[in-house]
């Protein structure tokens, strides 16, 4: 099992911020996105290379109503 890199992993706990702000679970962000409430289980920790593609950020945009680019850091990630 490979790790996720650091943008990813960035990407993976804004999503989640963003889903705990509105009392959103993983089950409901598997639901949105059509995959396994595992997959967001492994997409969210740092120990599996499970992430968000950008056909996934897009969806999580139009429910999140923002941009995909609001799940991006404002600086490059070391």
């Amino acid at each position: 099992m490979g790790k996720k890199s650091e943008i990813e992993l960035a990407v993976a706990m804004k999503v989640k911020e963003m889903r705990e702000k509105i009392d959103l679970s993983q089950d409901d962000i598997a639901i949105i996105l059509e995959v396994s409430r595992g997959f967001i289980g492994q997409v969210e920790s740092p120990k599996y290379a499970s992430k968000y593609n950008l056909n996934h950020l897009n969806t999580l945009a139009k429910y999140f109503k923002c941009s995909p680019r609001d799940f991006l850091p404002d600086d490059p990630v070391e």
